[in-house]
C-alpha cells in the first residue's frame, strides 16, 4: 500500500466515523472515553500524513465523554484558559499524563505542570510507571530498586498534589502484584494517590481479574475498560485486548462494582489493536523477578490462571495485526473500537 492510499483511507474512516456518530443520534456516553493506547493505527496514520492527532475531537466523534490526553509541550500561556473552554463546549472532561518528578529539582516544574492542569479543567491525572515487569528485569533486586524509585516519585510528587488537590490514577501496568500495589498506596496515607485501575494488566501477573479488582477497587480513581482473550502457548499463554464483550472478563460485573463505588466513574477504553502478548510463565526469566517472601508469586495463582486459560478457548482466532495491510489494520482498529463502544453503552456506561 503506497502513502497516498493509507492517507485517503485514514481520512476516509475518520469521515465514516463522524457520519455513523451522525447518523446514531444518541446522546454522548458522560463517562466513557478514549485512552491513547487505543488508537496506535489512527495515530501512526496521522504521523505519516504529517499531521497531529486532535485525540479530543476524535473522541467526541464517537461519542465519547471523557479523553485522556497530555499537555502539548509547547503549550503557551493562553493555552489552559482555551483547552478548558473547548471542555467545556463539549461536554467533555479530561484526564492527563504529566510526567513526574524523579528528582528534587524536577518538582517545580511538575508543580507548573499540575496548576496549569488545573487551570485547564483536568480532572485527575493518569501515570503507568513500568513496563512490563517479567521483560523488564532480569532479578527481584533489579524489580526492588525500580519499585523504590517509583516510590520516591510519587512522595515527590505527593505535596504537589495535596497543594492543588489534583488525583492521581497509578495503572497497573503490569509492573506490581495488586497487593503490591494496594500496600504501597495505603502506605502514603494520602487522598491523593490512588489507582487508574485496568482491567485487564494483572493477567500477565497470574492474578484472576476479580481478585485484581477486589484489591484495588478501594484505590480506583479511574479505569482502563478493555477486555481479554487468552490462549495457551509453548512457553506460557497469549493475552490479547478483543472488544468488549468478546473475551473472557466479566465486563458487566466489574463496571457494576466500580459504578457502586462512584457512579462518575471514568472508563477509559484501551482496546489496543495489536498482536497477542506473549506471558511466558514456564520460563525462568519469567520467575526472576518475583522473591518467596517479599514478593510472592503462590503457585495457586499461577495454577488458578492457567485454569482460565484452558476453560475460557477464544471466541474467535486471536488477531495478528501486523500480518495485515495498514489498510486492512485500520479497519480492524475502527471496528473493535466501534464494537467496545456499542458493548459499553448496552452495559450501562452512560
Amino acid at each position: 500500500m503506497t502513502r497516498r492510499e493509507l492517507l485517503g483511507t485514514a481520512a476516509a474512516a475518520g469521515l465514516a466515523a463522524r457520519a455513523a456518530w451522525a447518523q446514531s443520534a444518541i446522546k454522548p456516553s458522560r463517562n466513557l472515553g478514549g485512552a491513547p493506547a487505543g488508537f496506535p493505527i489512527r495515530s501512526r496514520a496521522m504521523r505519516e500524513r504529517n499531521q497531529p492527532f486532535d485525540f479530543v475531537e476524535h473522541c467526541h466523534n464517537l461519542g465519547l465523554g471523557v479523553v485522556e490526553t497530555r499537555i502539548p509541550a509547547n503549550a503557551g500561556p493562553d493555552w489552559a484558559a482555551g483547552f478548558r473552554q473547548r471542555l467545556e463546549s463539549l461536554g467533555m472532561r479530561a484526564i492527563a499524563d504529566i510526567p513526574l518528578p524523579r528528582e528534587a529539582a524536577a518538582v517545580p516544574a511538575f508543580d507548573a505542570a499540575v496548576a496549569k492542569a488545573k487551570a485547564a479543567g483536568i480532572v485527575s491525572l493518569h501515570a503507568a510507571m513500568t513496563q512490563r515487569r517479567y521483560e523488564e528485569f532480569d532479578s527481584f533486586e533489579a524489580f526492588q530498586r525500580n519499585f523504590e524509585r517509583c516510590k520516591a516519585t510519587v512522595a515527590l510528587a505527593e505535596p504537589v498534589l495535596r497543594k492543588h488537590r489534583m488525583r492521581l490514577g497509578l495503572e497497573n501496568h503490569k509492573g506490581w502484584r495488586a497487593a503490591e500495589q494496594a500496600a504501597w498506596i495505603k502506605s502514603t496515607g494520602s487522598e491523593w494517590i490512588g489507582v487508574h485501575f485496568d482491567f485487564g494488566n494483572n493477567l500477565a501477573l497470574c492474578e484472576d481479574p476479580a481478585e485484581t479488582l477486589r484489591i484495588l477497587q478501594p484505590y480506583t480513581f479511574a479505569c482502563h475498560i478493555k477486555d481479554m482473550a487468552v490462549e495457551p502457548y509453548e512457553d506460557g499463554f497469549l493475552l490479547s485486548e478483543v472488544p468488549l464483550g468478546e473475551g473472557m472478563l466479566d465486563i458487566p460485573g466489574m463496571v457494576r462494582s466500580l459504578q457502586a463505588k462512584d457512579p462518575a466513574m471514568p472508563f477509559d477504553l484501551e482496546m489496543i489493536t495489536r498482536d497477542p502478548l506473549k506471558i511466558p510463565v514456564f520460563t525462568a526469566k519469567y520467575w526472576a523477578t518475583f522473591d518467596d517472601t517479599a514478593s510472592p508469586l503462590p503457585g495457586r495463582d499461577l495454577a488458578r490462571v492457567l485454569d482460565l486459560v484452558r476453560k475460557n478457548k477464544p471466541k474467535s482466532p486471536l488477531q495478528y495485526p501486523s500480518r495485515m495491510p495498514a489498510e486492512a489494520q485500520l479497519k480492524l482498529e475502527d471496528e473493535n473500537i466501534a464494537k467496545s463502544i456499542a458493548y459499553a453503552r448496552q452495559i450501562g456506561i452512560g
